[in-house]
């Protein structure tokens, strides 16, 4: 589960903060000693860090700025002070929103949540490589031994889930599976179409062999 490090002063709040997040099935990191809070936060790796702005020996902005130096952890601005140009200046010095106490609770989990969403979409590669072939998901090509080609939605699909599955036998219903959870709705003939194109593609790169048929299970890489 996601853990988000709580940076506030308030025992009340923090307190609250960290029994909310307990309850939404977060692991909260409850800040206790305000010194050193860098150093803290690079042994704690949170996910998402809850930062007020006012803070015994340091401003909360000035610790944001410390931390974007050394990590690009998403920080969610939860204080008291409300004006426009608190919020703007927060922004500004690398905080990904700005959250006004008294906070909404439903509001403040829905920003933890598209926060955290928005911060794994962005971990995630944009090329899968395996075995000298890179798959780049963001534009849709398959490249081997200096050359590239274009794949449609399906092979990129098809070929992206043997990849992840590389030295497994995978199936032609579990192929299938997963094209239909991408909201791709093939049959076995249009799978067979499809696993037939793709092989063609990868051996213009030079790569025949790379999707074996395992006769009566599937197919492996």
């Amino acid at each position: 589960m996601p853990k988000i490090m709580i940076i506030e002063d308030d025992r009340a709040v923090r307190e609250e903060l960290t029994l909310l997040l307990t309850n939404e099935g977060y692991i909260p990191i409850p800040v206790t000693s305000f010194q050193d809070i860098v150093q803290q936060t690079k042994e704690a790796a949170p996910d998402l860090i809850l930062l007020d702005l006012g803070l015994p020996g340091q401003d909360g902005l000035s610790l944001c700025a410390e931390l974007r130096r050394n990590s690009n952890t998403p920080i969610i601005f939860v204080t008291s002070r409300n004006s426009t140009a608190d919020e703007l200046l927060a922004l500004s010095m690398g905080g990904d929103d700005y959250i006004c106490k008294p906070y909404n609770i439903p509001l403040l989990l829905t920003r933890i949540k598209v926060i955290l969403r928005r911060s794994s979409l962005k971990a995630e590669p944009d090329y899968t490589e395996i075995k000298g072939l890179r798959l780049n998901l963001a534009k849709g090509t398959v490249t081997a031994n200096n050359m590239s080609i274009c794949l449609t939605r399906n092979e990129i699909q098809i070929l992206a889930h043997l990849m992840t599955h590389a030295g497994e036998i995978v199936s032609r219903a579990d192929l299938i599976e997963s094209l239909w959870n991408s909201k791709i709705y093939i049959d076995d003939n249009t799978l067979s179409v499809n696993i037939t194109r793709l092989r063609n593609k990868l051996d213009e790169l030079g790569l025949s062999d790379y999707i074996k048929t395992r006769r009566g299970l599937g197919y492996q890489i």
